[in-house]
């Protein structure tokens, strides 16, 4: 191999920016106390293998209920609208969902040929209709993203109310970094 041919690696770093941005061309690092960088780097680690472990769960979701990603986030926002009482058009779904209003109807269509949705008139709007999910479907969606939340809920329930507060501020710091590259 020649000097800046790749090297075989099992394992690439995605997250150093000492490997990444040896330069500091995007991320300062030189400002940071010893062990420091370590730290961050250690959050950054336990994101990815956070997201990771979601992308999978997702996935598995998907494949077990036999839906695409946009079909699964539908199912989960009709579930809790049903919950709460809430009446969904597919204007409301579309919207929610952030698709256009053909796109949804596809969505709709191939949701209520799998025995996933209903179809009913709008208790107050008879020109509209409301959406509900199956309860076969409510049950399969119960089993699989429902037990993975109440997981999630128990490791949050277990932290004190001051971690939880860090926590939260992290996430939405985080979240407000993602809205600010959004453009």
């Amino acid at each position: 191999m020649g000097k800046g041919d790749p090297v075989s690696s099992p394992h690439v770093v995605m997250h150093d920016p000492r490997l990444n941005d040896p330069e500091q061309q995007i991320v300062r690092t030189a400002d940071l106390a010893p062990g420091e960088l370590e730290g961050v780097l250690e959050v950054l680690d336990a994101m990815r293998a956070w997201r990771e472990a979601e992308r999978r769960t997702s996935e598995a979701s998907q494949r077990y209920m036999k839906l695409g990603a946009t079909d699964m986030r539908a199912l989960r926002m009709l579930i809790a609208a049903q919950h709460q009482r809430y009446a969904v058009t597919p204007s409301a779904l579309a919207g929610h969902l952030g698709i256009s209003t053909a796109s949804t109807t596809k969505m709709l269509d191939r949701l209520e040929r799998g025995g996933h949705i209903v179809r009913r008139p709008h208790p107050d709007d008879r020109r509209s209709l409301v959406i509900e999910v199956t309860e076969e479907t409510r049950d399969a969606a119960r089993a699989t993203v429902g037990r993975e939340h109440a997981r999630r809920f128990d490791v949050i329930a277990a932290l004190s109310p001051a971690h939880r507060r860090i926590v939260a501020d992290f996430f939405d710091a985080m979240t407000a970094t993602a809205q600010r590259d959004a453009v």
